[in-house]
């Protein structure tokens, strides 16, 4: 399993990320604002906006609440309009970091996460300094109790995956992100919810921390992961779970 995967599964299991309820639907309107903004209200016709709208009611959103801000992003409401604004940096020995950010003030946000770099051993680099360390690819996992092996990996290649890779407790497929939703439903007709299903930055190597060093980068990560503005992190570290752990404590 990558550094990047451990951490954000052990931070999901300790209760840290998304603790806040107010938080996640924060994020999670951000992102179907931005969805219908740029594809439009129709989710039928908006693949984006489809998978976001899943997102939503994972996490219990209210019908009320989704439909609003979807209204606010084809304009049809007033509302606060966000931007998609990506930054790039080094963490703590050497190791790449992508944020995402969905933003109504890009100062406000590139100071805050230019402080958290430098809080936290790192700094922030110039657009395309790490991007290029990295694959944007569907990113779907699956629970191994919960899918056959076979079934899963005919599945999934059929609807335009291009690898299954095993991960020790999980399935990770992986597919061009065009194709992220056909394979999310090819898996959804096994009878299986995925743990994970997004567009992700998948590093194409990875840099191995220790000791302070990966203290350092868990830490980073969680203030990052932290910020309001925030949508993903990603990162090339490989610590090891232990680390993390004594690091997320």
């Amino acid at each position: 399993m990558s550094g990047h995967s451990k951490w954000h599964s052990i931070k999901h299991k300790k209760g840290a990320a998304d603790a806040r309820r107010g938080k996640v639907f924060t994020r999670v309107i951000k992102e179907l604002t931005v969805a219908a903004r740029l594809g439009g209200g129709d989710p039928a016709s908006n693949p984006r906006l489809r998978t976001v709208i899943a997102d939503a009611k994972a996490v219990n959103m209210p019908a009320e609440n989704i439909q609003r801000a979807i209204r606010r992003g084809t304009g049809e409401e007033p509302g606060v309009a966000y931007e998609e604004v990506t930054y790039e940096g080094y963490g703590p020995g050497g190791a790449a970091v992508i944020a995402e950010t969905l933003t109504d003030n890009r100062n406000r946000t590139v100071s805050e996460i230019r402080h958290l770099f430098s809080k936290h051993g790192g700094n922030l680099g110039e657009t395309n300094s790490v991007a290029w360390m990295f694959e944007k690819k569907g990113y779907v996992v699956v629970g191994k109790q919960s899918a056959d092996e076979e079934a899963l990996m005919a599945a999934v290649l059929d609807a335009g995956a291009d690898d299954m890779r095993d991960d020790e407790d999980t399935w990770e497929v992986v597919s061009p992100p065009s194709q992220l939703q056909a394979v999310l439903e090819a898996v959804k007709t096994l009878d299986i919810e995925p743990d994970v299903a997004k567009v992700a930055m998948l590093p194409q190597n990875y840099v191995k921390l220790e000791g302070k060093t990966a203290q350092q980068m868990v830490k980073l990560m969680d203030a990052l992961d932290e910020l309001d503005d925030i949508r993903q992190v990603w990162s090339n570290f490989d610590i090891e779970e232990k680390e993390i752990e004594a690091s997320l404590a």
